[in-house]
């Protein structure tokens, strides 16, 4: 009976073994396309990368490639991955997502740091799922909530600034949603949309003739937060954000996500693809697990702000 248990247990041993070096002989090549380097999509790669790594080890290759805030970049080096004929695409924001989904209908692309993906390429969802080559996370925090969050640090704001570049289509997206709550609470709207980082500075400081500004997950407010900062705070005009890094940079307060936790879920939701076989297609997008009302400490001192105990100092 000893033989026998010995016998079994060195069988599940080599068994065990050969089909670890089974996995190991296959080696995936996947391709991360982020759009601008910021906080808030550097952590949403971090994350992927490491959910991937953790789960496939040496086995996983990356290609990582940034357009540094410009769409035509994005089409480029989606067009080089696909050439490149990777097994799988990470598209980190909404202009890496619309480039990779236009350069391929095979390779599977997966998206994150997208608020909308119905509007984003413009297709109907059904059960949460796009029925083509594509699926991921989103960074969506609940925008009636913000716009709550605004009436109830500010409920003497007349008005209320959007401030937003107009070439992106998540930001669009946020800001109409955002428009239509405060415009139901009785508060009034202005939009200021900026083009690009070159008109950026001129918009915003006509912006800050409102009481209150909210800024969306807007990709270029965030990779330029300390010329909006330099604005606003002389201005005194609060900024409400819809993410930590926005409101870490020129912010009063948030409702944020974590970023890195929607990368780590578009990482897991990888290896579903490449390792068991997963339909992209068919793969409901995923959403954060939690939202965290948080405020900028020095920002809110700066401006005479008090902020109720339920809020967390960005960085605890």
């Amino acid at each position: 009976m000893k033989k026998l248990i010995s016998m079994l247990a060195v069988l599940t041993l080599i068994l065990s073994v050969c089909a670890f070096a089974g996995a190991e002989g296959t080696t995936y090549q996947v391709g991360i396309l982020q759009f601008v380097q910021h906080p808030a999509l550097d952590e949403a790669t971090r994350g992927f990368r490491e959910a991937l790594t953790e789960k496939l080890g040496d086995s996983v290759v990356f290609t990582e490639e940034n357009a540094s805030g410009e769409v035509p970049n994005c089409a480029t080096i989606a067009s080089q991955l696909v050439a490149k004929q990777v097994n799988l695409i990470m598209a980190n924001a909404t202009p890496p997502l619309q480039a990779c989904t236009n350069a391929t209908g095979d390779i599977p692309v997966l998206g994150t740091s997208v608020t909308d993906y119905q509007s984003a390429l413009e297709i109907e969802l059904v059960n949460d799922a796009t029925g083509i080559n594509v699926s991921g996370t989103s960074d969506l925090a609940p925008l009636d909530r913000q716009a709550e969050m605004i009436r109830e640090l500010f409920p003497e704001a007349k008005t209320v600034g959007l401030l937003y570049c107009s070439g992106e289509a998540n930001s669009i997206f946020q800001i109409k949603k955002v428009e239509e709550y405060l415009a139901g609470m009785g508060i009034e709207c202005k939009r200021y949309a900026f083009t690009d980082s070159n008109d950026l500075a001129s918009v915003t400081q006509t912006a800050t003739e409102c009481d209150v500004i909210y800024i969306p997950t807007d990709n270029t407010a965030a990779n330029n937060t300390e010329a909006i900062a330099n604005i606003v705070i002389p201005a005194k005009v609060p900024v409400v954000a819809g993410e930590e890094g926005i409101c870490k940079g020129c912010g009063i307060a948030t409702l944020s996500i974590s970023y890195y936790d929607i990368g780590r879920k578009t990482g897991e939701m990888a290896y579903e693809i490449l390792v068991n076989g997963a339909d992209v297609s068919t793969m409901p997008i995923a959403y954060a697990p939690q939202v965290v009302k948080e405020y900028n400490a020095a920002n809110a001192a700066e401006l005479g702000v008090v902020i109720p105990e339920d809020y967390l100092p960005i960085g605890e």
